[in-house]
């Protein structure tokens, strides 16, 4: 590809101004100065006029940043129920949540947020003792941008290390500490990505990082990651690099079994298929063993039982299996199944000895119970319909833990004795939400090309279906991820509201399988904004909604869906939400570790049909001078190095240049904050805040009068 890059202009903010006018405001956007970079793909000449709000430490950057949050925010300020709105969503956020414990020597670990505060805290207590404070990640910075990552304890206990985020990024820093006195023991291990951490008994850890890359820490590419050994007593320099040295692997991970046996490593150069390694940790000279060669199927070892070995593929099984084998003979040909296939897709995990299978069986959750030899025991009796997650432990844990939840039902933990398969309450939580006054409803509509596509719908009961009930559609459609029902403030405050809440379990996703996610991926990408868009045409037609009274909104992956519908169909919905959006799908691979996205989307690089094919549907690209798009607020975080802020940057100067309509266009950026994970309260709060009343006041709503907690 043929790369040419002509001199910048400088921003010159305000030099010009665009207008754009509802019924009752007026926006005046900052100017985005255009440059005259230029690339050419396979004979294509491409412009990239905003090349330069790539530059995430530059000044000019900095400056339009401000400028567009001032233009933003002065927008969002005059809408008269946007205090309302964060006040009820204040309100229903305030309630005490908890986490499953976990038992690490003496203690019993769990998280509790009493309600509004920015960051769970981390708490400890002895059998029959009161809890006391072991971790506050709220002390952590002033502002409380600093969460609390993956929290790892040595074998007996004795030892932690956690990781810490600084504002939002996906760099961390490890912190070793005492865990008897909650003294941190040696210096902080920093630079580390995407990274587990895993202990070898008392001695050390496994993680996994890249060198820190030239140029910006939040933009530039990493490509190479490896897998280091720390051991404790010794500096970070020394620390021993056991694979990714030779072998380039965009991601590597690794965890130590169990009993302290066995180190598994998997590798990997996309979000989809891996290598997997084993090695006998308890032979000092033992060489690293290949289980898997190859990157064409997912696999994992999730438990053994001295050398024979349990792994979940999807080889020869699109919605996956367990299979066992010995450590001496693990080669694909010698693995036995041990949870055979079925039409269901398969989540594993296990805890007191047993395997426990969760089934989506159309997108909710169904649990059977195993032995280590295959046996079903039962099938656990779930509370209702909706998605359960945990029934995970040691071998010798004689309860386990559980959650279930909904979309109008609190996520409620269980405890399960595995032994009679009884359940009782746990915790549950008290919000001031009830959840009687709403109701789900599974439908099953019809893409464009005739598949058949479920979705969730969620409404007041008693809702009159006259096409003008203001409607949320959200979707992801990538990944091999799975959307599945459960309970958010933020949807249970747009309910209240009197809103629509439709989930659309779109093909790109997982929630029937490798067949599901192969469907929408690189050339069969448009099937998942076909199916969205199909989605949007079911609500209209059996008149839950109309095109005056819709908003589409998703994230990352989701965030590309809402671009490219909002493109392709700009006359189907009044509002589009798309959040920290993957938007130029020409440049995506060459920032951080977009390269590893190429599974899902292909590269421009690739071949000129799979150029062709991006530069059809990349947002950023297909935005048309004198077309009237959708009331639109575009939200990011400047401190996102996942999704690098520069996509939303880019689309969102592109449609305020071209924008017909007189509806708005506003980018929303978040600063000191990255790609969602440790998000503060507050600052989410805000935002849904700012969310809400962007999509009901571009609906015409004026006043909100008795809607909320009615």
């Amino acid at each position: 590809m043929k790369h040419i890059t002509l001199k910048c202009m400088l921003i010159t903010l305000f030099s010009s101004m665009i207008y754009a006018q509802n019924t009752t405001m007026e926006l005046k956007y900052p100017a985005t100065e255009k440059g005259n970079t230029v690339d050419e793909y396979f004979g294509t000449e491409v412009k990239d006029p905003y090349r330069w709000l790539e530059d995430d430490r530059s000044k000019e950057t900095e400056a339009w940043v401000k400028a567009q949050n001032e233009v933003t925010f002065d927008y969002l300020s005059k809408i008269p129920f946007r205090e309302e709105i964060k006040n009820r969503l204040t309100e229903l956020w305030d309630y005490e949540k908890y986490s499953a414990p976990s038992k690490h020597g003496e203690f019993n670990y769990f998280y509790k947020n009493n309600g509004l505060q920015n960051q769970y805290v981390l708490y400890r207590e002895k059998d029959g003792g009161s809890p006391e404070v072991f971790l506050d990640p709220n002390t952590f910075s002033e502002d409380a941008t600093t969460s609390l990552g993956q929290v790892s304890f040595s074998k007996d206990g004795s030892k932690v290390a956690y990781s810490i985020s600084e504002g939002g990024s996906d760099w961390r820093k490890v912190i070793i500490m005492d865990a008897t006195t909650m003294e941190i023991s040696e210096d902080t291990i920093k630079d580390v990505k995407f990274s587990g951490l895993s202990w070898y008994k008392n001695d050390g850890f496994y993680y996994s990082s890249y060198d820190k890359p030239e140029g910006s820490e939040l933009s530039a590419k990493t490509d190479q990651h490896k897998l280091y050994y720390h051991k404790l007593g010794t500096d970070q320099k020394e620390d021993q690099i056991i694979f990714g040295a030779k072998e380039k692997r965009r991601y590597v991970g690794a965890y130590v079994t169990e009993d302290q046996k066995y180190l598994v490593i998997h590798g990997s150069n996309s979000t989809s298929g891996n290598e997997l390694y084993i090695k006998d940790l308890n032979s000092p000279n033992s060489k690293l063993i290949t289980i898997v060669d190859n990157f064409d199927n997912d696999h994992s070892v999730i438990d053994n039982e001295n050398d024979l070995l349990f792994i979940v593929t999807n080889f020869n099984a699109a919605n996956k299996k367990v299979i066992s084998t010995k450590f001496d003979k693990v080669a694909q040909e010698n693995w036995v199944d041990l949870i055979p296939e079925t039409e269901h897709v398969l989540n594993i995990t296990t805890g007191g000895g047993y395997f426990f299978a969760e089934y989506m069986k159309d997108a909710v959750s169904m649990v059977l119970q195993y032995d280590n030899k295959g046996n079903q025991i039962r099938e656990i009796t779930l509370p209702g319909i909706g998605s359960s997650g945990g029934f995970s432990g040691k071998k010798e844990d004689k309860s386990l833990y559980y959650s279930f939840t909904n979309y109008t039902t609190p996520s409620s933990l269980y405890k399960f004795n595995p032994k009679n398969g009884s359940s009782v309450i746990y915790k549950q939580p008290k919000v001031d939400f009830n959840s009687e006054n709403y109701e789900s409803k599974q439908v099953f509509y019809k893409s464009k090309d005739g598949t058949k596509v479920p979705m969730i719908i969620t409404y007041k009961k008693g809702t009159e279906l006259n096409g003008k009930n203001p409607t949320i559609i959200y979707g992801y459609g990538g990944f091999n991820i799975s959307l599945t029902p459960s309970f958010s403030v933020v949807t249970a405050t747009w309910l209240e509201m009197g809103g629509v809440y439709a989930v659309a379990n779109l093909r790109g996703g997982g929630e029937y399988g490798k067949v599901w996610h192969d469907a929408g991926t690189q050339l069969k990408k448009q099937n998942v904004f076909d199916d969205f868009i199909a989605a949007a045409e079911y609500l209209i037609s059996n008149h839950y909604t109309s095109s005056d009274y819709l908003a589409i909104r998703g994230g990352s992956n989701g965030g590309l869906l809402v671009g490219a519908t909002m493109i392709q169909r700009p006359d189907l919905m009044k509002v589009a939400l798309p959040a920290v959006g993957v938007l130029d799908m020409l440049r995506y691979h060459t920032f951080t570790a977009g390269a590893g996205w190429a599974y899902d989307y292909g590269t421009s690089e690739q071949s000129k049909e799979m150029f062709d094919y991006l530069n059809n549907y990349s947002p950023v690209h297909n935005v048309k001078k004198g077309v009237e798009y959708p009331a639109t607020l575009i939200t990011t975080g400047d401190h996102d190095d996942r999704v690098v802020p520069a996509h939303s940057f880019k689309f969102a100067a592109e449609l305020q240049e071209k924008q017909a309509g007189k509806v708005p266009v506003l980018i929303r950026i978040e600063t000191n904050a990255g790609h969602g994970a440790g998000t503060p309260v507050s600052k989410s709060i805000a935002q849904y805040t700012d969310i809400f009343s962007f999509t009901l006041f571009n609906m015409g709503i004026k006043d909100l009068k008795s809607a909320i907690k009615n």
